[in-house]
This record gives structure tokens, C-alpha cells and sequence, in this order.
């Protein structure tokens, strides 16, 4: 076998190895890694202008990759744990291959950094998310009265409700928010879903997961949280749908309430206008769930 031969096959292989980037998001970050006495760089804008070389590269060598968020105190952590000198390139290299199997990450595709980063961070938040609401489902056990997994059921019981409301705002696209107070935090979830004229919705199945996750920590912890949904079908106004979660199940708000909820601001309470061509429209009821344990009940 010619020189360049074996060459161009180690060149082909390499193309064939996936590749993971973790990337210091931000400056308070970048700068707990600079006590590192190998940590080569002096500023974060500079990193960053090398991370998004390095990954243009990697492209144009046809390489698959994904783009992690590195985070300092994690990696002291995992360092302690295994014994890894976390002054060493190599432990960096160990840690980032860790997350490339754990953590929140993105496929790189071309994409400027000012479009990654915020993907990059808007996964992560919802990884973390859904993270804390399936522990906290986890971590309900069973009724003492009836034996019922109260995790388990409150997740079924929120993808149930999910499909209503989905086949419930009709064809067109859906924009879903439920927000959850829960054990001294908040819970967001986010869903968009399109709804075709065939009645079969189209939506990331990881993001729906998530969204369900959370609906069913309140749900199950019988927060007072709320939900709301966005219809959008074209040539048509835009129609706004909330209900609040009340006694473990979705409660539909009034016309009023989502007017005042929509119209009002959030932090100092002040009225706002009423965005134009969309109409506030009452939560539609759904089927009462005969399956459903609510707190209190059995």
C-alpha cells in the first residue's frame, strides 16, 4: 500500500469519527477556566473566534459534530471523582467526550455562533428542566391508599391531556406554554406543534416529552400553575387559549382572565395593549380523565 494511499484511508476514517466540542458560553465561565494553567487563551472573544474556526474545519473535513456547553464547576467535580488532573488537556478532552453522551448538545451545522450559542443554552435549560421534573416525579412514590405509582400516573394522565389540547385547538399551528411553580423554582415548558387538515400533529417528540414532564410535576404536586396555547391559521386571527392547573387537573380560564392575563404586565402589574389581530378566547373544556388520581383523591 502506497504512502498515499494510506493517507487518503486515514483521511476517509477520519471523516467517519464523530467529533464533540465543548464550548464555554459565556465569560464567567471562560474565566474560572483561565486558574488553569494550560487553559491556552487570555479572552473569551478570541475563544470564541478559534471554537467557530475549529468547527468550520471540522466541517469542511465532512466531520459530524456536536457542540456541548463546557461547565467549569461540573468538570472541577468530575475531576474529583475520577481522579483526573483537571490542569491537563487530557482531562478536558476526558470530560468533553463524558458529555457528549450526558449532557445538553447540538449538531453543528454551518450555523455563526451567535445562532448556536442560544440553542446551545435554550437545550440546556430544557434538559435541566425536565431533568428536575422527572426527578421530582420519581420522587412521589406510591398513593398510600390505593398503591398507584403518583409519578407514573401524573405523566400519563399530562400526555392525555397534551393530546386534547392539541386535537382540541384543531388543524393549524399550535404554540403551547406551561409554567409551574415547584419546591422554590419554575418550571417552563415550551411545545410547537402543527396540526395537519389529517388530524396528525407534527412536533419535536423530545420537546412534547418535556412538555409533559412538567405539566405532570404540577399536576401531581397540584401547583397553581397555568397553561396557555397559541392557534395560528393563515388568513385567519391568531386565538389565545389558557387554563390554570386547579386541584391536579386543567381548569379553563374565561374569555377575561386570558384578556387580563395577556394584557397585563407581568412584573409591575401595569396594563398593556392588546396585541392586534388576535382574539382572547376562553381555555375549551376537556374531557373529564377517569383515570386521573388528583391530590387529595384516591
Amino acid at each position: 500500500m502506497t504512502t498515499s494511499t494510506t493517507t487518503r484511508l486515514r483521511r476517509a476514517l477520519r471523516r467517519e469519527i464523530p467529533s464533540t466540542v465543548g464550548l464555554l458560553a459565556d465569560e464567567r465561565d471562560f474565566a474560572a477556566m483561565r486558574r488553569y494553567r494550560t487553559f491556552a487563551f487570555d479572552d473569551h472573544p478570541t475563544y470564541l473566534k478559534e471554537v467557530e474556526a475549529l468547527l468550520r474545519t471540522l466541517a469542511r473535513q465532512g466531520t459530524h459534530t456536536t457542540v456541548t456547553l463546557f461547565d467549569p464547576d461540573e468538570y472541577a467535580s468530575y475531576c474529583a471523582e475520577t481522579g483526573l488532573d483537571p490542569d491537563r488537556p487530557a482531562s478536558r478532552s476526558r470530560f468533553t467526550d463524558h458529555l457528549a453522551t450526558t449532557g445538553a448538545r447540538v449538531t453543528y451545522t454551518g450555523q455563526p455562533l451567535t445562532a448556536l450559542l442560544p440553542e446551545l443554552v435554550d437545550t440546556a435549560v430544557r434538559r435541566a428542566t425536565w431533568e428536575y421534573a422527572t426527578t421530582l416525579l420519581a420522587t412521589l412514590g406510591d398513593c398510600a391508599d390505593c398503591g398507584r405509582d403518583l409519578g407514573r400516573d401524573a405523566l400519563d394522565r399530562a400526555t392525555r391531556l397534551l393530546l386534547a389540547l392539541l386535537d382540541g385547538a384543531g388543524p393549524g399551528t399550535h404554540h403551547l406554554v406551561c409554567s409551574v411553580p415547584a419546591a422554590g423554582d419554575h418550571l417552563l415548558a415550551v411545545l410547537h406543534s402543527t396540526h395537519d387538515e389529517h388530524g396528525t400533529h407534527h412536533h419535536d417528540p423530545a420537546a412534547a416529552t418535556e412538555f409533559a414532564a412538567v405539566l405532570a410535576a404540577g399536576l401531581a404536586l397540584g401547583s397553581p400553575g397555568g397553561l396557555v396555547l397559541r392557534a395560528t391559521r393563515p388568513g385567519r386571527p391568531d386565538r389565545l387559549h389558557g387554563w390554570r392547573l386547579a386541584d391536579g387537573d386543567l381548569a379553563p380560564l374565561t374569555e377575561a382572565e386570558v384578556f387580563a392575563a395577556y394584557c397585563t404586565d407581568a412584573r409591575t402589574g401595569e396594563p398593556l395593549p392588546p396585541e392586534h389581530g388576535v382574539d382572547h378566547r376562553a381555555g375549551f373544556p376537556l374531557a373529564p380523565d377517569p383515570d386521573a388520581h388528583r391530590p387529595g383523591h384516591h
